[in-house]
């Protein structure tokens, strides 16, 4: 492993209050076999909750609440799960065979305004992925498949249903309506609508529940008789034909979502037993209700076959219960996931902590942390759910925040999908110290970004920094963030990384560290691809040169008129600072390109010879500049040298 730690030094910068340490090589973020890593600190980890819409059980509270009202306690739910550190939830978006989206197939929720087809007035699941996301929350997209209604009326449904309209394709069981998973319309309906949503939404998973065919009723039998004589020839027994049915919806879903979308999850949340080991001996050391026999969903064949990126069982019993035990089963998935790349996460019983009606097992204010103690055994295990989101926000007897305290300390990211390249690294562009803690700023490509810091200001980036969530600050979709948690007279260093949309995390940027003393020093560097960089239209892009800086930069033709290209700057308080300015350097460019700097005593104009020394800071000198934010730089077309005027980069200095 010597060849992956070996790190180059490089100089730091001359900067008060900043130096610039080297990025860890690309490989040392994923060596972490060679770092003793905290088990407490898992790197990567899903943690969600889900958020049930049907019956109105999380969200919204009840039907029928304002636009204005149903979004405010979205929004909650996420702040929620923020505040927990989590990094996913997983919504219910069509709860009985109506949606939380306009569709064009299925009529809208009843659970939104208390009429099913009823427009709300917005679309929610627009509005859950935007907010999501604006938390960099991944949202999976909750769906169930077959259930019509939590009634037997189909007259009861909205007249446009398609249920109501095709009698054929629903049969009614132990006072509920279902859609027949053995005709093959209904499953291309259903996968249909699904696939309207990952289609129209940038959603990151599809999530099925654990209602496939009904539970069973006692003295009720399933009426699909008509539908097995039809379809089920060749099919030693209904029972084999019915959980064919299923693995046809699990199989063809699969593939069209990946063919769609391939960044986007696909995952089930099955009832927690497959098969007890008294029914089959590659069964579990259980002797509770199977759903490989009781609801036809053959959970071990999907995972074995790879046809879900990951599978999130329902382990809703205490640790020692005798007739399903949690340690038992956590084990027998771990197995049954182990070498097959599917993701295994524990469904967590939230609902029952603190409620006396589950037991006394259930009043131990430690039993849902000690569920994840046991996952730590288990290197399988990828993080869990947590069902509901009301029963994480009650916190009974306490046990959410135990669980917490003991296993969330840290923010993690979730684990890659696929095998997609990492984007490149970011550069960390500022790192100033101010009134609520230290404020950074940087350029890259990727979805997301993950912040790190360590204490002091190392000569160079230990790859071990990066192998758990120790030094780990949060995650962020905008290529700025705040570290509040910064203490006054500590010195530190930052790093960033960049993630791709499927989680494949960069070589971290060169650090940034900052002083302890209080940020004196401050520098911020502007790219011509930065947003506070400002061009008009006769202002052309090139990549041209490779002593460029970032991507490309902008170039325009001399004239007789200003026409600046600015660089826009937050200048922390009024002081002395040095300006420099990075370009490609050509024999074609112009030989006196004029800088417009907006000092504090009046505009000052430098000209730069673009013929020669690019591709490296160059200062054209030191200017009082007063505080606030405004185009502190500009690049002006207007000399009578011939030759392409260039703007590149801007960097601002304190000294």
């Amino acid at each position: 492993m010597t060849t992956l730690l070996r790190l180059v030094l490089v100089a730091l910068t001359a900067a008060l209050g900043t130096l610039v340490v080297p990025a860890a090589p690309a490989a040392a973020v994923t060596a972490h076999a060679a770092c003793a890593t905290d088990p407490a600190t898992p790197k990567r980890q899903l943690r969600a909750m889900w958020i049930s819409s049907v019956a109105n059980i999380d969200w919204p509270s009840r039907t029928g609440l304002s636009v204005s009202a149903q979004q405010a306690e979205f929004r909650a739910w996420l702040d929620l799960a923020v505040q927990r550190r989590m990094n996913a939830v997983v919504v219910q978006v069509r709860p009985t065979a109506d949606t939380f989206w306009p569709s064009s197939l299925e009529p809208w929720s009843q659970w939104l305004t208390g009429a099913q087809g009823g427009n709300p007035g917005y679309d929610p699941l627009a509005f859950m992925v935007t907010e999501a996301h604006n938390r960099n929350l991944e949202l999976h997209a909750w769906f169930n498949p077959y259930r019509v209604a939590n009634h037997a009326d189909p007259n009861q449904l909205v007249s446009s249903h398609p249920a109501r309209r095709n009698p054929s394709w629903r049969f009614a069981y132990d006072g509920k309506l279902y859609y027949n998973p053995g005709l093959p319309q209904v499953r291309g309906f259903i996968e249909d609508v699904i696939m309207e949503a990952v289609t129209r939404y940038d959603i990151d998973g599809v999530h099925l529940d654990d209602y496939f065919y009904p539970y069973p009723a006692s003295g009720q039998t399933i009426p699909d008789s008509a539908a097995y004589a039809q379809y089920g020839g060749g099919f030693a027994s209904v029972h084999d034909w019915r959980r064919e049915n299923v693995n046809l919806l699990v199989r063809e879903l699969d593939q069209r979502i990946h063919a769609a979308k391939p960044h986007v999850a696909f995952g089930i949340s099955p009832f927690g037993i497959w098969r007890n080991s008294g029914t089959d001996p590659l069964g579990s050391a259980t002797s509770g209700l199977q759903s490989y026999d009781a609801i036809y969903a053959d959970t071990r064949r999907w995972v074995k076959q790879g046809w879900v990126d990951y599978i999130a069982p329902q382990l809703y019993w205490h640790i020692g219960y005798s007739v399903a035990d949690y340690r038992v089963l956590i084990a027998w998935w771990a197995d049954v996931v182990r070498n097959t790349g599917v993701r295994l996460l524990a469904g967590q019983a939230s609902y029952r902590a603190g409620v006396s009606s589950h037991g006394a097992d259930w009043q131990d204010p430690d039993e849902l942390s000690d569920h994840l103690h046991l996952n730590r055994q288990h290197p399988e295990v990828a993080g869990d759910i947590f069902f509901s989101a009301k029963d994480v926000r009650a916190n009974r007897i306490n046990s959410f925040s135990i669980l917490a305290a003991a296993h969330y300390a840290k923010p993690s990211l979730p684990h890659p999908r696929g095998t997609a390249a990492a984007p490149a690294a970011p550069a960390i562009t500022s790192a100033t110290r101010g009134s609520t803690g230290v404020s950074l700023a940087w350029n890259g490509g990727g979805t997301t970004y993950a912040v790190y810091r360590v204490n002091g200001t190392p000569s160079a980036a230990d790859p071990c920094a990066f192998a758990d969530a120790r030094n780990l600050l949060g995650t962020t979709r905008s290529r700025t963030f705040t570290d509040t948690t910064a203490a006054a007279g500590t010195a530190y260093t930052y790093y960033v990384t960049a993630l791709g949309r499927t989680h494949q995390e960069s070589a971290p940027s060169a650090g940034r560290a900052v002083t302890a003393s209080g940020g004196t020093g401050f520098s911020v560097t502007v790219d011509n691809a930065d947003a506070a960089f400002t061009a008009g239209a006769n202002w052309g892009s090139s990549a041209f040169s490779a002593e460029r800086h970032g991507a490309d930069y902008r170039f325009a033709d001399p004239v007789a008129a200003s026409d600046p290209a600015w660089f826009r700057a937050t200048i922390p308080s009024a002081g002395t600072y040095r300006v420099e300015v990075w370009y490609p350097g050509n024999a074609g460019y112009n030989s006196a390109t004029p800088h417009i700097v907006a000092a504090s005593g009046g505009n000052q104009t430098v000209t730069v010879d673009q013929r020669t020394g690019g591709g490296a800071w160059r200062s054209i000198g030191t200017f009082s500049l007063n505080a606030g934010t405004y185009n502190v730089v500009g690049v002006s077309r207007w000399t009578t040298t011939a030759g392409y005027v260039i703007a590149d980069a801007v960097r601002i200095t304190r000294i």
